[in-house]
C-alpha cells in the first residue's frame, strides 16, 4: 500500500491505535474507488464545499452552489465545475492559480452521505468550456487524484430541495447582487459589472 498518510496523522492513528484501521479504510476504499462509483450523487449535488490553498499553505474553505448538474463528471478520475460571478475577490480560484492542489465535499442531507474529491485543479477561461455552463466566467478542471466516501453519521438531515434565486438560469441569467447596488462600492465596481447601472 502506497502510505496516504502523514507523520502527523501517523502519530494520532498511534495514539488511538488505529493505525489498522486506517490502512484498512484505505485499501478497501481510497484506492478503489473513482468518480464512476458516485456520479449519481456528485451530478446530482447543488452544493458542495472546495477546500484551497495558497502558495504558503493558507486554506480557503468555500461553499459552491448551483443547479443539479453543474458539477459535470467527465470521466473516470475527471470533473469540471463553473465559477460564477462572486465578491470579486477570487480567493478560491486565485488560490488554484497559485497551488492546484483542492478538495471538494459532496454532502446530500436529504439522504445522509458524503463524498471528499481530491485532485489538482486547472482554471480555464475558453468559450468551449465555460459555454457548458451559463453565466459562468471560469470553468474549473480537476484532474481527479483520489474519491474517498465517508462516513454520514454526524450529517444532520434536511428535505429542502429549493435552489437558491441566485442561481443562472440555462441563459446564464441571474439577479444583481444587492450589495453591489450600495453606493459605497459604486466607484470600485469592474467596469462591465451590470451593478453599475443601479448604484
Amino acid at each position: 500500500m502506497t502510505d496516504a498518510y502523514h507523520p502527523g496523522s501517523r502519530e494520532l492513528q498511534d495514539r488511538f491505535d488505529t493505525r489498522r484501521l486506517a490502512d484498512r479504510l484505505h485499501d478497501m476504499f481510497r484506492s478503489q474507488w473513482t468518480l464512476e462509483d458516485v456520479r449519481p450523487m456528485v451530478e446530482a449535488a447543488t452544493m458542495f464545499f472546495l477546500a484551497t490553498a495558497d502558495r504558503q499553505g493558507r486554506p480557503q474553505c468555500s461553499y459552491k452552489g448551483g443547479a443539479p448538474g453543474f458539477v459535470r463528471v467527465l470521466g473516470p478520475m475527471e470533473l469540471c465545475f463553473p465559477s460564477y460571478d462572486g465578491n470579486g475577490m477570487y480567493l478560491s480560484t486565485g488560490n488554484i492559480v497559485e497551488n492546484p492542489a483542492v478538495q471538494l465535499l459532496f454532502i446530500d442531507f436529504e439522504h445522509p452521505n458524503r463524498v471528499r474529491v481530491s485532485g489538482q485543479a486547472t482554471i480555464h477561461d475558453d468559450a468551449a468550456l465555460i459555454g457548458r455552463f451559463p453565466g459562468a466566467e471560469l470553468a474549473v478542471h480537476v484532474a481527479v487524484t483520489d474519491v474517498f466516501p465517508n462516513c454520514p453519521r454526524y450529517i444532520h438531515p434536511t428535505t429542502s430541495h429549493e435552489l437558491s434565486p441566485n442561481v443562472p438560469d440555462a441563459d446564464g441569467a441571474a439577479p444583481i447582487a444587492e450589495w453591489k447596488c450600495m453606493p459605497i462600492f459604486n466607484d470600485v465596481l469592474a467596469a462591465d459589472d451590470p451593478a453599475r447601472a443601479t448604484s
